[in-house]
């Protein structure tokens, strides 16, 4: 176990390391963000009650899509210049390699979001703090899976890289809209509330919007909890075999 831990700090601090000299990075990432929360949640104000209360947890599901996510290209990159290669021959193990980059993906997310939240708090957003502290755990862990198998991803796109794309960016924009991120799905069509209903996003919304609203006892958080939780025991099931297979 120290050496799983040594090994995982070790990784961690290789991929953090760019970050740190580079935090302007951090800020440039949530660009879209920034530009979702300003312009489009002002355009939903009064138009679903509380309208960032309920537009924030949605644009924190949406970075938890898109960074993570993409935390696999930072792999594919490495894994087409030869710098993972060089990285295997090394005694680290390969599940503390998957872990560290993982907690790095999280971590970022994590500082993220929480400057999402101070900068909505001018904006009439309502801060329980209970229920945040919830949502941005449920947020980390939904994070950790999806890294992972981003890295999957990455991985079996080697070594051309074209997989990779195909693939995340096909799946990324239905999973947002039919979860109800930027816009409600009550009043859409039937068939697509049905594809809602099958998009483990969808749970992890509800639950990140009745968690912000303080409302801790809602079944929603219940089953947003366990669709995170099956994310990441699947991602990181995947990911550590691909990790020690497919490298």
């Amino acid at each position: 176990m120290t050496t799983f831990l040594r090994d995982t700090t070790t990784v961690f601090s290789r991929e953090i390391r760019p970050s740190l000299r580079n935090p302007a990075g951090l800020l440039f990432d949530m660009g879209q963000p920034l530009l979702f929360l300003f312009l489009f949640g002002s355009l939903l104000d009064g138009a679903v009650g509380s309208s960032w209360q309920w537009f924030v947890p949605g644009i924190l599901v949406m970075m938890c899509l898109t960074g993570p996510m993409s935390a696999g290209y930072t792999l594919l990159v490495e894994l087409i210049g030869g710098a993972m290669e060089r990285l295997m021959v090394t005694p680290l193990n390969r599940t503390a390699m998957l872990v560290g980059k993982s907690v790095k993906a999280m971590l970022t997310l994590l500082v993220q979001a929480v400057l999402i939240i101070v900068l909505a708090l001018p904006l009439g957003f309502e801060l329980h703090l209970a229920g945040v502290l919830g949502a941005l755990a449920q947020l980390v862990v939904f994070s950790v899976g999806l890294g992972a198998l981003s890295f999957v991803l990455a991985i079996k796109s080697a070594p051309g890289g074209t997989l990779f794309y195909v693939v995340s960016q096909s799946i990324m924009f239905p999973l947002l809209l039919l979860s109800g991120v930027l816009l409600p799905l009550e009043t859409a069509p039937g068939w697509l509330r049905a594809l809602g209903q099958v998009n483990p996003v969808t749970y992890v919304v509800d639950a990140q919007r009745a968690l912000f609203a303080g409302d801790l006892a809602n079944p929603s958080v219940l089953y947003g909890t366990a669709a995170a939780c099956a994310v990441a025991a699947i991602g990181l099931h995947l990911g550590n075999r691909a990790m020690r297979r497919g490298v």
